[in-house]
């Protein structure tokens, strides 16, 4: 694309050996200047690339420093062999300056070295992000993102869904985050909250009447900062489809997500259809209900085998136990490592194991706890060979779930057997609908609570809370969750009892889900849907460790935009306006 106004003939990128000879406009940011006795040479870069340019005339760059903004006359030339740049498009010509008009000038000294950015403290970095967006690497996150984005809207039409877009401004409701609460200017005393999720309006639209809606909806989390998670502000791909089961759901997303990663990246990419792994597996397997499936080790439950162990650490515990092959070799400050790790980043009482010889003989501290009569048993059930390893993690069933997924993650970090050459994809289903709060003991939701329980109204009236399964599920790619979702409850007495469960009357759902209490009496469609997160989606993508780093705009971790200075303190008149003072 050949852009001709005042500032360029053509995008730096653009200048070509089917130019030489002729005059050329470029216009950009000056990247570096080279003195070679009296001959300037500057890289001059733009959005789409860069060129070098060559200032026979000193007087030309009085007023020219790193990274000011000017505009080359010249004509385009043939480097000589010895000056050929192979790494950059145009790395064969350059740029014979006749005029050079600088369009905004730069400081002398810069905060940081832009090619070098991503290695400065955070905090300048956000303070100058428009400096750092500067740097090729977070540029191209940048460009990424947008490409990622028009290829999600343009899959979602040709998938028959419609672009909607749902209100800003919106009513504080209990979804399980903190709300950005704004001031009524007009209705004193009262509040707008951003919405955490377009949740309540994209069923309300099945409700209307739309079959298959989507937006790239932003969404507006009070939370702490993770390094997959933003403060304040995210964004995703939020879907809903009416007339819709748990599996046409998890059609559309496995072909949206895959045919996303394959455009967007070289990595071997999970096909169509995505393992779909029950919770209860996923705990017990994974030890976490995000698996990374790409590490090959698994866990597994051997609490009968110790069931009458006089062993202190294992007696009356749950067990569980993961089998590494080819380890027993491992020298002695492997161990020794691995127990440190246990005991001082996860506070584990010990991390005990036996090995495997040749003979299939066991050696290690816990060998000597394992009961004779239950040795044959544990080879089978850990299925032991020659030169493995058996590690052993004893707690509370929770806790002991969560232990053992932490020492298989560190197992496979510390064994290379963490394949980066591709993205694993799985689907967690089945997950349980309630939850026991350890503060208060008394029964909540376990994720969305407008999810439909498996079994509908019956299992509510009939099955203890606890064993009620949830028809949700998420995408978990390479252990991160991309993705919740769920069929809904567009059952008005479900909702009612589900609800109940979970300490609500019907009079608290009448006042915090008021629009869908009544949308609900007038013929609500079955639905579901989900909401892949666009953010991680680009983080994997990008394999960047920081979700900050493919955001334009970040926050930084303490929930500030630096750039802006915001949060920001307001006037005592603006306080008057909305009727709200500080105390």
């Amino acid at each position: 694309m050949i852009c001709v106004n005042q500032y360029h003939t053509h995008f730096c990128s653009e200048v070509s050996e089917s130019d030489i000879g002729n005059q050329v406009r470029v216009a950009g940011w000056v990247e570096n200047i080279r003195d070679h006795g009296g001959i300037q040479f500057l890289d001059l870069r733009d959005h789409y690339g860069v060129v070098q340019v060559v200032v026979y005339n000193e007087a030309m760059l009085a007023n020219v420093n790193r990274q000011c903004c000017i505009t080359v006359e010249g004509t385009v030339i043939l480097r000589s062999e010895d000056t050929i740049n192979p790494k950059i498009a145009t790395g064969t010509i350059e740029i014979k300056t006749n005029t050079l008009t600088v369009l905004g000038k730069a400081p002398s000294s810069l905060p940081f070295e832009i090619d070098n950015s991503t290695n400065t403290k955070e905090d300048v970095r956000l303070k100058y992000r428009f400096l750092d967006l500067r740097n090729p690497k977070v540029h191209k996150n940048i460009v990424l993102r947008s490409q990622v984005i028009s290829f999600l809207r343009n899959k979602m039409s040709e998938l028959g869904f419609l672009d909607i877009q749902t209100p800003i401004l919106s009513a504080s409701s209990p979804e399980g985050a903190r709300d950005y609460l704004i001031p009524s200017r007009k209705h004193h005393g009262k509040f707008y909250a951003l919405p955490q999720a377009p949740q309540i309006f994209k069923q309300l639209l099945m409700v209307s009447g739309f079959d298959r809606y989507f937006q790239v909806a932003p969404c507006f989390r009070d939370e702490d900062a993770r390094a997959d998670r933003s403060p304040g502000e995210f964004y995703q791909l939020d879907f809903e489809m009416a007339f819709a089961t748990q599996e046409d759901v998890l059609t559309v997303a496995e072909e949206v997500i895959s045919e996303t990663f394959k455009r967007f990246s070289d990595k071997k990419v999970s096909n169509a259809p995505f393992p779909r792994i029950p919770y209860a597996e996923a705990m017990l397997y994974y030890g976490t209900d995000k698996p990374d499936l790409r590490n090959p080790l698994k866990i597994v439950d051997i609490t009968e085998i110790f069931a009458t162990t006089d062993f202190a650490p294992f007696k009356n515990k749950t067990i569980r136990a993961i089998n590494v092959p080819d380890c027993a070799s491992k020298p002695k400050s492997f161990f020794e490592n691995m127990l440190k790790y246990a005991t001082e980043e996860l506070e584990m009482m010990g991390l005990g194991y036996i090995k495997v010889t040749e003979q299939m003989e066991f050696l290690g501290p816990i060998n000597k706890f394992i009961p004779d009569n239950q040795r044959e048993n544990l080879i089978e059930k850990a299925k032991l060979v020659p030169g493995c390893v058996l590690y052993f993690i004893a707690d509370e069933p929770m806790v002991a779930a969560k232990l053992a997924g932490q020492i298989r993650s560190e197992l496979g970090r510390r064994l290379n057997l963490i394949d980066n050459s591709e993205f694993k994809m799985c689907f967690v289903v089945d997950f349980p609908m309630f939850e026991i709060d350890e503060e208060t003991g008394a029964y909540i939701f376990t994720h969305n609570p407008f999810s439909m329980p498996q079994g509908g109204l019956q299992a509510l009236l009939e099955q203890e809370p606890a064993e009620i399964l949830a028809y949700q599920y998420d995408i978990v790619c390479n252990g991160v969750e991309l993705s919740s979702g769920a069929v809904r409850n567009h059952e008005l007495s479900t909702m009612i009892k589900a609800f109940e469960i979970a300490g609500y009357t019907e009079d608290n759902l009448k006042e915090s889900f008021s629009a869908l209490y009544h949308a609900f009496q007038y013929g609500p469609p079955p639905h579901a849907g989900m909401a892949p997160g666009i953010d991680r989606m680009i983080m994997l993508l990008t394999e960047e460790e920081s979700i900050r780093e493919v955001i334009p705009f970040p926050m930084n971790s303490n929930a500030q935009d630096l750039l802006l200075g915001a949060p920001t303190e307001i006037t005592e008149q603006q306080m008057r306006e909305v009727h709200i003072k500080i105390r």
